[in-house]
C-alpha cells in the first residue's frame, strides 16, 4: 500500500488520477481506517488531504460558508458564526462518533463514505448544501444529495475528490434542525434520522422548506412531498400530520438488527415533525 500526503489539491488529484488499482481519500480516517482494519477494503493508494491548507479552513463569504473537506467536526461545533447560521448542520456534525473521533472526522468524509445512516448528510441535504469537486478535468459543483448513489458508492469519477462543502447564506426568518433515533444515548448509528430547513414570512407562514430523511433508503432522501405539505401553512397540526404521512410514504427501509421496516417508517414521520417544529421555532415562528 502506498500512502501520500500532498500539500496541494492539484497534487492530490494527480495522485488519484494516476493511481493503479484502488485509491482512497483519507479526510479524517474515522471510516476508512475502520474498514481497512476490518478487511473490507485493501487500498493500493491512500491520499491524506489533511496537509492541504485550503481544505482545513472554514470561510464565511458573501454567499454563505465554505467548509474545507479536511475540517474536523470539532472545529465546526466551535465555530460560532456557523452555529448561529446553520445549527442543524452543526448538531448533525457533533453527533458523529466520540470526542476523540470529532477531532478527526469530517462532514465531507461522512458524505463520501456514502452510508445511508450518515448523520451530517440529511442535514446538509435539507440545507441545500453543494459540494465543490476537483478532478483531472477541473472543478465542478453539485448538490450533496447527488454524490451518494448507493451504500458505499458515490458518483465521483476517477481522480475526483470533494474539496469543500458550500452552505448558502442564511435567509431572514429561517431555521434548520436535525434529529435522529438511536438505541443508546450517544455514539451509535442512526436507525432513522431527519433534517428540516424552512423559511417563514412575517406572519409565520412557511414560504420554503426542504425535508431530508436518513437510514430509510439506500441513500438519503430529499422528500419534496413532505416540504410541500408544510409550505403555505403556519405549521399547524394538520400540516404536521401531512408532513409525517409524506415522510413515511417516501421510506424504502430494510429490516436489520437495528430496526424493522415498520418501525423505521413510523419513526421517520415522528422525527420529521419534531425537526420541523424546532426549525420553525428557530426561524422565529410561534
Amino acid at each position: 500500500m502506498q500512502y501520500e500526503a500532498p500539500e496541494t489539491t492539484k497534487a492530490a488529484v494527480s495522485l488519484l488520477a494516476k493511481a493503479k488499482g484502488s485509491a482512497y481519500v483519507l479526510a479524517g480516517g474515522s471510516d476508512l481506517l475502520v474498514r481497512m482494519k476490518g478487511g473490507y477494503v485493501e487500498p493500493d493508494l491512500v491520499v491524506d488531504i489533511k496537509r492541504i491548507k485550503s481544505m482545513r479552513e472554514v470561510k464565511k463569504t458573501a454567499t454563505g460558508f465554505s467548509i474545507g473537506a479536511a475540517v474536523p467536526c470539532a472545529a465546526l461545533t466551535e465555530n460560532k458564526a456557523l452555529t448561529k447560521a446553520w445549527p442543524g448542520i452543526v448538531e448533525a456534525a457533533g453527533l458523529i462518533g466520540s470526542k476523540q473521533i470529532q477531532g478527526r472526522c469530517t462532514i465531507s468524509g461522512n458524505l463520501c463514505n456514502a452510508g445511508p445512516a450518515a448523520d451530517s448528510v440529511p442535514a446538509m441535504v435539507a440545507a441545500g448544501a453543494k459540494a465543490v469537486i476537483q478532478g483531472p478535468k477541473g472543478k465542478r459543483t453539485m448538490p450533496v444529495e447527488d454524490i451518494p448513489v448507493g451504500p458505499g458508492k458515490t458518483s465521483l469519477k476517477k481522480g475526483e475528490l470533494v474539496e469543500a462543502i458550500l452552505l448558502p447564506a442564511r435567509k431572514p426568518k429561517s431555521g434548520d434542525a436535525y434529529l435522529r433515533f438511536i438505541p443508546r444515548s450517544e455514539m451509535d448509528i442512526a436507525v432513522v434520522s431527519a433534517g428540516v430547513n424552512l423559511t417563514i414570512d412575517g406572519k409565520g407562514v412557511v414560504t420554503a422548506a426542504r425535508v431530508a430523511l436518513g437510514a430509510v433508503a439506500p441513500t438519503v432522501l430529499l422528500v419534496a412531498a413532505a416540504a410541500k405539505a408544510i409550505i403555505g401553512t403556519k405549521l399547524d397540526d394538520a400540516a404536521l400530520e401531512k408532513l409525517g404521512e409524506a415522510a413515511s410514504a417516501a421510506c424504502r427501509p430494510i429490516d436489520d438488527k437495528r430496526g424493522t421496516i415498520e418501525f423505521r417508517t413510523k419513526v421517520a414521520a415522528v422525527l420529521a415533525k419534531r425537526a420541523a417544529k424546532i426549525a420553525y421555532t428557530r426561524a422565529g415562528g410561534k
